[in-house]
């Protein structure tokens, strides 16, 4: 059994840890998931009651249960002093960034021994995978982790940090060869050539298929999906569309997500009186940006390098749209480029650029039958690429390696015993 350490779970912006997971228990793994925090925001994915694992919450703050981890820090001190002076000394090395992992770590330790894992794997490469590393020191197992995007480029993460989670991992995976670059740059040559394995995220591609007619009459849909921060670009998006307008081509866009810029963004779109053409959706579950995929004309991906250094890893939604034969018109940011292929498989433009974001959008939404090609390319593409069975398959062997997959737990009888013993503290 494998314990994924994950900073909330579920979160609904993090679809492809639940399909990870969901697809390691198709293979027979068993998987033990212990969350950090509780999910805040009430929204869940309809595959959510396919899952098997259980989940562990632990106390979010010390000052919440102060004597909980107090005594499970004693307990790991005399169990194994000398793991838990390693931990310590490493944890003081790092001090502030690493002190909240620490304070976690024996509480994480007990878990993962109690449940019988063998493997601790962490996603995110801030405060899942430090905890992991301190969980892994105090109770003797390996670890690993799952670099994305923030976690590795935002200004305020410690280097020093990252560069003891590269060093002590197993393996590290992360989700672009552009990511691999940046990871390999920074840990040096104390990091063993081929400890960081790329492995891109993937995507049923029998629930993200192509539509099997043309959509209905109406202006053709530019979809965009992603939280509404600034590193995804909407505000040069709904720029872009304003450029269209004045052109006169025919569109609708709809951009599906929520996140602290929606005010801005819907401040933006009256002011720039695009009320009848630009929509913003909300977020939405997976099953429905599926359908609303299979709908869409183009995939607008306009993501930048925020102030803050904060850039994409390989966006979800580019996997997404490809499997759905939706032709992507996205900026050559991070791991974008090694998705889609210029001209091939969809536009790449340079960030910020709301004229060539615009020209590229009017490219195809005046072009039906170049949409249709690139989108067959694009199809064909993800099916080599991101085709989650395969992905998934390569992940099992780095976290795995020739161990036999466990047998699959009984399944619960009944959906609400699931949901209640995936949610026992």
């Amino acid at each position: 059994m494998i314990a994924y350490v994950v900073k909330m779970f579920p979160r609904f912006s993090e679809t492809f840890v639940l399909a990870e997971v969901l697809e390691l228990e198709r293979r027979g793994r068993r998987v033990e998931i212990v969350s950090l925090k509780k999910p805040d925001d009430g929204r869940f994915h309809e595959d959510l009651a396919r899952l098997e694992a259980r989940v562990r919450y632990l106390p979010e703050h010390f000052r919440c249960e102060p004597l909980r981890f107090l005594s499970a820090h004693r307990r790991a001190a005399r169990r194994a002093p000398g793991r838990y002076a390693r931990a310590l000394g490493l944890a003081l090395l790092h001090v502030p960034w690493s002190w909240e992992a620490f304070l976690r770590a024996p509480l994480v330790a007990e878990a993962v021994e109690a449940a019988g894992c063998l493997h601790l794997h962490a996603h995110f490469a801030s405060l899942p995978a430090a905890t992991a590393m301190f969980a892994s020191i105090l109770a003797g197992l390996p670890f690993t982790f799952t670099a994305h995007a923030k976690d590795i480029y935002h200004r305020d993460r410690s280097a020093r940090l990252l560069q003891r989670l590269l060093e002590r991992a197993r393996a590290v995976v992360t989700v672009s060869d552009a990511n691999v670059r940046h990871l390999a740059a920074l840990a040096g040559p104390r990091v063993p050539a081929g400890r960081i394995v790329r492995i891109y995220n993937g995507v049923d591609l029998d629930v993200f298929r192509p539509a099997p007619q043309p959509a209905a009459g109406g202006p053709p849909l530019v979809l965009a999906v992603g939280r509404l921060v600034e590193k995804k670009g909407f505000d040069v998006l709904v720029e872009a569309c304003a450029i269209l307008r004045a052109r006169g081509v025919s569109f609708r866009c709809s951009i599906a997500g929520k996140g602290p810029l929606e005010g801005a963004l819907r401040a933006q779109v009256r002011q720039l009186g695009l009320e009848g053409s630009v929509h913003l959706a909300g977020a939405l579950p997976r099953g429905e940006v599926a359908k609303v995929m299979r709908q869409a004309a183009v995939a607008a991906v306009p993501s930048i390098v925020g102030r803050d250094g904060n850039r994409e890893g390989l966006p979800t939604v580019i996997p997404e749209a490809m499997a759905s034969a939706v032709p992507v018109v996205a900026t050559a940011v991070s791991g974008i480029p090694e998705a889609v292929e210029n001209a091939v498989t969809g536009l790449l433009v340079q960030p910020a650029d709301a004229a060539a974001l615009a020209g590229a959008l009017e490219t195809l939404l005046e072009d039906p039958r170049l949409r249709e090609r690139m989108g067959r390319a694009a199809r064909a593409r993800a099916e080599r690429l991101f085709d989650i069975g395969r992905n998934v398959a390569e992940l099992e062997s780095v976290l795995f390696g020739a161990d036999p997959p466990d047998a699959l737990p009984e399944r619960r009888a009944a959906a609400g015993g699931a949901v209640a013993a995936r949610s026992r503290p």
